[in-house]
């Protein structure tokens, strides 16, 4: 039997199974969409004119704490490239361990810095140890998937856009073993942005380029270092993200189009980065800090060719008739449009204070020293990743409070549970009031997003990472609760007894509860909290991410999925402005927008 060739870059045009191919590829994370919705975007995909899938793999969600693997449910890498082989997709597997993606700390568990000597990316000893393991287990999973096993894997990606690093020469050598060592043999390549492209290859690997204006410099360079090699762009940004205090960054449809018509014109292959962004659900958003941290909102819109919940778009409409050109036969229809629905707004009924709730939340932990959260003894010992911890300590005056910059990333501070002010990256110094005999200082510090890009990864850790001073002398004798509002946590609110409907004494920071009934077949929807400030939104024990009044995303995406029919309980936890309900919409209102050409990290890449 004639043995089939896979995705070969033997020549200047990519072939497959023998033939010439040309990859048309669109990027869809299944981490960031409700897994009843996967088979609706890559029908989507398909009816575009697109042939591959292109998908990260999220390090920190597939092994949350070290040895303990989850590749079920929302997880399931191998039902979601098994979908893509159904829906007749390709796939190219990006599987890290880096991934960037605008996702906390770019898919690297947290857990990995509970090492003070952690040098993440690098063949450093503790990291290497890591690696394997995972891949061990990542790979046991996706080697079934590859084409030569009949699976629809055409290619997979070493690393990630590593010459924007690029602290260990060794480093690339290591991650291409860890996947040819465990039998991956399909096509391997890597990206980078031309900035990084010079620095960011590994011998025997195509190097590919990710852009989002077409520079001609970077695709001469390709052409002179891989000569006779297919020309490919496996990220073309077709939008960008957007972070809190900010505007919503958008990308023109003509514009996109007329660069990737050029991309095409030159022979090149391309991936679309995002076909369909999704959404970063729960506290997995990243940051920025180019000399300023920004975390990132909620919302991975992305201004993609379809929208956060799925909408056709005008850029998927042009995108479609211009891929229907490289096809000999029809392009198949799409599904219909997912309908949405504005739900009557509803009001809150029933209030639990954060200090009520102190008593679902684990033992407790007692130290001289503040403690940074991912060295806090809990998880079995792989310390808190995500969201908010409580600190405590006693003081017996007032003044000032130093943080000497020690806040990661903001903190809400509270003298006898009164809040008397917020510290944060910028604020250092906070005046606290005299009083008498010994009172209880809260700091209620939460993690905004660990940064996913750029050269100062090893220093993402948490909450309180140094000493606190009142009057110039450290404070000491810390009581921390770790507030990671994890499913079991948020089932308990739930099923309490103690929620209060008295709405004329609520106090924050605090729980808030409201009933959605859901008449007939549940609907997507969006979550508007006019008049909130800020927080966290869980609807029938779902995450669905943080919400803050700065914006520019004013709005949460409620999948329908989520819902069922009759009665679906709300949470809100806010830090300091409430409402007394909750509004629904049909779609996002982004407000003011900007072009992502004016966007300086745009340009510089």
């Amino acid at each position: 039997m004639t043995h089939v060739e896979g995705l070969r870059a033997d020549s200047s045009q990519f072939t497959l199974e023998g033939e010439p191919f040309r990859i048309l590829g669109g990027s869809v994370h299944y981490f960031r969409v409700p897994r009843s919705y996967w088979e609706d975007r890559l029908l989507k995909m398909k009816a575009c004119g697109l042939n591959t899938l292109t998908t990260y793999v999220p390090w920190n969600l597939h092994e949350p704490e070290r040895g303990m693997f989850n590749f079920q449910n929302q997880l399931d890498l191998k039902a979601y490239v098994s979908l893509a082989a159904e829906v007749g997709l390709w796939v190219i597997l990006r599987p890290g361990p880096y991934i960037c993606a605008e996702w906390d700390l770019g898919g690297l568990p947290s857990w990995l810095l509970r090492d003070e000597g952690m040098r993440l990316r690098t063949t450093y000893p503790g990291f290497v140890e890591a690696v394997k393991l995972y891949f061990d287990k990542l790979v046991s999973i996706i080697k079934p998937l590859m084409f030569e096993e009949g699976g629809p894997i055409i290619a997979v990606q070493v690393e990630n856009e590593y010459g924007s690093y690029a602290k260990d020469d060794t480093y690339m050598p290591f991650i291409k073993d860890c996947l040819c060592s465990r039998g991956i043999k399909e096509l391997l390549i890597t990206s980078d942005n031309w900035a990084g492209l010079r620095n960011g290859g590994v011998e025997g690997v195509l190097k590919t380029i990710n852009l989002q204006r077409l520079t001609f410099r970077a695709i001469q360079y390709l052409m002179f270092t891989q000569p006779s090699k297919p020309l490919m762009v496996t990220e073309y940004w077709s939008g960008w993200f957007d972070v809190w205090g900010d505007l919503h960054h958008v990308f023109p449809a003509e514009d996109m189009l007329g660069i990737v018509s050029e991309i095409l014109n030159k022979g090149a292959s391309i991936n679309l980065y995002m076909f369909h962004g999704g959404t970063n659900f729960g506290f997995m958003n990243g940051a920025s800090d180019f000399n300023t941290y920004r975390p990132q909102v909620t919302s991975y819109d992305y201004d993609a060719p379809l929208s956060e919940a799925g909408e056709y778009t005008q850029k998927y409409q042009l995108l479609r008739n211009l891929f229907r050109q490289y096809h000999s036969q029809p392009l198949p229809e799409g599904p219909p449009p997912q309908e949405r629905k504005a739900y009557n707004p509803v009001v809150i009924q029933q209030h639990l204070s954060l200090w009520d709730a102190m008593h679902f939340i684990d033992a407790p932990y007692r130290s001289d020293r503040p403690v940074n959260i991912e060295n806090l003894p809990v998880n079995n010992d792989n310390g808190q990743s995500y969201g908010y911890t409580l600190y405590e300590t006693i003081i017996t005056s007032g003044g000032t409070l130093n943080s000497k910059n020690n806040i990661r990333d903001r903190a809400l501070v509270f003298v006898d549970r009164k809040w008397v002010g917020n510290l944060d990256r910028k604020t250092h110094k906070l005046t606290l009031p005299d009083g008498e005999g010994t009172r209880t200082l809260s700091l209620l510090v939460e993690n905004c997003g660990r940064v996913n890009f750029g050269k100062n990864l090893d220093n993402q850790r948490k909450g309180i990472l140094g000493d606190i001073l009142l009057n110039h002398s450290p404070l000491r004798g810390f009581t921390t609760f770790c507030l990671e509002m994890k499913p079991d946590f948020i089932k308990s609110l739930m099923t309490s007894d103690q929620w209060k409907s008295d709405l004329t004494s609520t106090s924050t920071p605090g729980f808030y509860q409201a009933t959605l009934c859901v008449e007939g077949l549940p609907r997507d929807t969006f979550i508007k909290l006019t008049g909130w400030g800020k927080g966290v939104v869980f609807v029938n024990g779902q995450n669905l991410g943080r919400y803050w009044f700065i914006g520019p995303q004013h709005f949460l995406y409620l999948p329908g999925p989520w819902l069922q029919g009759g009665e679906n309980q709300i949470i809100v936890f806010e830090e300091q402005k409430v409402d007394n309900k909750i509004l629904f919409a049909e779609n996002p209102d982004y407000e003011r927008t900007i072009d992502v050409y004016k966007f300086p990290f745009c340009t510089l890449v």
